[in-house]
């Protein structure tokens, strides 16, 4: 006789027959046994008719997972699966690969491929998550220096131990290693591949540096100044005005993250310098598109991400050994080589595809799910004016009549206005009438009454990336996304 199982998720029965977020996602499914054992992964046609005849159970709507009811993992067939990672500044990708092997018939050699089975991305939120920082140790600052009994607290440094990196890196690290785990729980992964790339900022600056180059850096025989005088022409880069004090300027402003590095300075008089102010380049010369296009040739890029990038890869590569699975690294030149050499479009999921030691890929050509990090709202329960003084407060529960922000819910409103079925991410209000994030927009004023559970809110929202031949620019399913939502907001917000 079976042991019962328990269901381990709040999904009605019966809820994926009428949920279009599976059926459209076009990736394959995850397959647990009836102890919630990974096994190989199954086809759509495969997943639908277990569901139809009763042998499996929904155990997760995204990314799709069923559970076996009759099948135990020790009297499965496994076969080798790879998880492999393409870590990025903003995006990270994954791809979840069967590892295989061909014989060629003429020479005897044998070659390595991979078999691609799920295309994943990462939106990372790095960059919230400075701002958040850099707008609350302002405020806090701002509040200390007008009382007076209050000590300053800027060199408080006791905390940072050993290892320590700043927190909008720790989230990328920390949030591909909680998808490597929810990935290695659902699926048999034996081995773990990551691009261990390593950016040469100097050569990203000045291509063709070498030699004692290196040493001397742009400002070699210069003061900062004088640099800026000599390559900007002594005259304002926004209005050409010539013999008027200039004032050092920032391309890209500081207040939205530019950095004060020479390749992000100018030169400009006090009258486009104070109109300017923190406006971005593009909105400011927006009716000047010559001086524009001249102003953003002269600069640099800047190197922020790939900052990101070179401070974070072994961070990553440690918390991947901890995981207990093989970890194999690679290249990012072994990676583009194997991109070029089968033909496959640049994105960053097949990008993960190609990592390591292979000779071919297929089945590359399938759709991506993009996974965007959301956050699971804020602890902070007061809003604050732009002096950093409290100006209103939140509720204080994050649940309102059993849902929370960020839920993905199915409503069936029966007459009205509103009047027909709606299905996206919810956000909640005190009073019970809801917001729900929908692919055709937000539908405002739904009753908690007519609101069905379909999946908890996770901190990530979901959308599909249509296939990589078929168009990248096209509208994508964005129902499940519904970036920047806070639990003690009473609408929508879109991102």
């Amino acid at each position: 006789m079976h042991r019962k199982v328990r269901v381990t998720r709040p999904l009605r029965a019966g809820c994926w027959k009428d949920s279009n977020l599976f059926w459209r996602n076009g990736l394959s499914v995850f397959v647990l046994d009836r102890q919630g054992v990974a096994v190989m992964p199954c086809t759509q046609k495969r997943a639908r008719l277990l569901l139809a005849r009763g042998r499996a159970r929904v155990h997760r709507l995204v990314p799709f997972v069923i559970r076996l009811v009759d099948v135990k993992a020790k009297h499965c067939n496994l076969q080798p699966l790879s998880l492999k990672i393409d870590p990025g500044s903003k995006t990270t990708g994954m791809a979840l690969v069967r590892d295989a092997q061909k014989l060629d018939m003429d020479t005897g050699e044998i070659s390595k491929g991979a078999a691609v089975l799920s295309l994943v991305e990462i939106a990372h939120r790095g960059r919230q998550i400075s701002e958040a920082l850099t707008a609350r140790r302002q405020m806090r600052r701002r509040r200390r220096s007008q009382l007076r009994y209050r000590a300053p607290r800027f060199l408080n440094r006791g905390n940072k131990g050993k290892g320590w990196i700043a927190p909008s890196l720790q989230h990328r690290v920390d949030g591909t290693l909680a998808w490597v785990k929810r990935i290695v729980r659902w699926a048999p992964v034996r081995s773990i591949s990551q691009e261990l790339v390593r950016f040469d900022m100097q050569a990203m600056q000045t291509p063709g540096i070498e030699g004692i180059e290196y040493q001397q850096g742009t400002l070699a025989g210069y003061e900062l100044r004088e640099f800026l005088l000599e390559k900007w022409g002594c005259k304002c880069a926004y209005c050409g005005a010539e013999n008027v004090p200039l004032q050092i300027e920032h391309i890209h402003p500081r207040s939205r993250g530019g950095s004060s590095r020479e390749s992000n300075l100018t030169l400009a008089c006090q009258c486009c310098n104070e109109k300017k102010a923190a406006l971005p380049i593009e909105v400011f010369l927006a009716k000047k598109p010559e001086v524009l296009k001249r102003i953003l040739s002269q600069a640099k890029k800047p190197l922020r991400d790939a900052a990101a990038v070179n401070a974070t890869r072994w961070v990553l590569f440690q918390s991947l050994k901890q995981t207990g699975i093989e970890v194999l690294t690679s290249s990012g030149g072994r990676t583009k080589f194997n991109r070029q050499q089968n033909h496959v479009p640049k994105t960053h999921a097949l990008d993960a595809a190609c990592v390591g030691d292979v000779d071919w890929v297929v089945n590359w050509n399938r759709p991506t799910l993009q996974i965007k990090c959301t956050g699971r709202g804020s602890y902070q329960r007061t809003r604050l004016d732009k002096f950093g003084f409290p100006r209103g407060y939140l509720m204080r529960e994050k649940s309102v009549k059993g849902f929370a922000t960020g839920d993905l819910v199915k409503a069936v409103v029966p007459a009205g206005k509103k009047a027909g079925l709606h299905q996206g991410r919810v956000a909640i209000r005190a009073t019970g009438s809801f917001n729900i994030q929908t692919r055709e927009g937000v539908v405002q004023g739904i009753s908690h009454r007519h609101c069905t559970l379909l999946q908890r809110g996770d901190g990530y929202g979901y959308q599909q990336q249509s296939k990589p031949d078929a168009g990248r620019d096209r509208a994508s399913h964005d129902a499940l996304c519904l970036p920047g939502m806070n639990a003690g907001v009473s609408r929508a917000i879109h991102g």
